[in-house]
C-alpha cells in the first residue's frame, strides 16, 4: 500500500485513461473485425458492442480519472468544466496509446481471418480499424464525413454533459456509464452511415496507426485517395466543444441551483 501512496496522482489518472480506452477498443474494433472478417454479426451487433465497450471502459477508469476515454470529451471538459489544461494533452496521449495497444491485440488475434478475406490488406478490411467516408462504399467524400463527425460528436458530448450534470436528472445508483454506453449505441444506429461514427480522435488515430504498422499501407487515405486521417481527429474536437457549449447555453444555465422535488416545477427564483 505504501507504494501506491507514492504514485503521483496524474500517473494514476493517465494509466486509468489508457486502460479505459483500451477496454473500449478491445470491444469496438474487435466486433468490427468479427463482423467484417469472420461474417459473425451485423451493424446492430457493432453498435451494441461499441456501446458496451464504452460502458465497461467508463466503469474501469471513472473512479481514478473521470473516464473521459475520448479527447473530444477531455477538451470539452477543459473548456466548460474547469478540467486542468495541463492535463489535456497527457490525457489525449494516454487515450490514444490505449486505443493503439488494443488495436494491435485485435490485429494479432484476427490476423488469420483478416488475411483470408483480404490478403492484400486493402480498404476491404481497413475500416475494421479506422473509419472511412461512407464506410468505404457510400458516395460520401471528405467534407461530408467532416460534417457528420462534427454533428455526431456534438450530439455525444451534449448528452454526456446532460448525464453527468448533478443539477440535472443525473442517473443514480452508479448507472451513468450504462446510460453513456446507450448514447453510443444510439449514435451508432442513427449516425453511422456517413463516417462510421468515430466521434473520438483516439478511437480512430490509435487503431489507424496500428493498422498502418501492420500492413495497411493505405491507412492514412480514404477510398477516394484523399488524405483522410485528420478528419476523425479535428472534426470530433470541434463537435465536442460545440455540443458542450450548446448544453451549457440551452440547459445548464437554466437549471435550478438546488435539486427540486420530483413532480414539482421549480419556482423562478430557484433558477441558475
Amino acid at each position: 500500500m505504501a507504494g501506491h501512496a507514492k504514485t503521483p496522482r496524474v500517473v494514476a489518472e493517465l494509466v486509468a485513461e489508457f486502460a479505459g480506452t483500451l477496454i473500449l477498443i478491445l470491444f469496438g474494433v474487435g466486433v468490427v473485425a468479427q463482423v467484417v472478417a469472420a461474417g459473425l454479426g451485423n451493424h446492430d451487433s457493432i453498435s451494441w458492442a461499441w456501446g458496451l465497450g464504452v460502458t465497461l471502459g467508463v466503469y474501469t477508469a471513472a473512479r481514478t480519472s473521470g473516464a473521459h476515454i475520448n479527447p473530444a470529451v477531455t477538451l470539452a471538459l477543459a473548456v466548460f468544466k474547469g478540467f486542468s489544461w495541463g492535463k489535456v494533452l497527457p490525457y489525449m496521449l494516454a487515450q490514444t496509446l490505449g486505443a493503439f495497444v488494443a488495436a494491435l491485440l485485435v490485429r494479432w488475434n484476427y490476423d488469420e481471418v483478416l488475411t483470408m478475406v483480404d490478403p492484400g490488406h486493402t480498404f476491404k478490411t481497413q475500416f475494421v480499424f479506422s473509419t472511412l467516408p461512407g464506410n468505404g462504399s457510400l458516395p460520401i467524400h471528405l467534407w461530408g464525413a467532416f460534417r457528420d463527425q462534427v454533428i455526431g460528436t456534438a450530439i455525444l458530448v451534449f448528452l454526456i454533459f446532460a448525464v453527468i450534470d448533478e443539477l440535472n436528472t443525473a442517473p443514480r445508483a452508479n448507472l451513468s456509464p450504462v446510460v453513456i454506453g446507450l448514447i453510443v449505441v444510439g449514435i451508432g444506429m442513427a449516425w453511422g452511415a456517413d463516417a462510421g461514427y468515430a466521434v473520438n480522435p483516439a478511437r480512430d488515430f490509435g487503431p489507424r496507426l496500428a493498422s498502418f504498422l501492420t500492413g495497411y499501407a493505405s491507412a492514412w487515405r480514404d477510398q477516394h485517395g484523399d488524405l483522410y486521417f485528420w478528419v476523425p481527429i479535428v472534426a470530433p474536437l470541434i463537435g465536442g466543444v460545440v455540443g458542450a457549449g450548446l448544453y451549457q447555453a440551452m440547459i445548464a444555465r437554466f437549471l435550478p441551483i438546488a435539486e427540486p422535488e420530483i413532480g414539482r416545477v421549480p419556482t423562478e427564483n430557484e433558477g441558475g
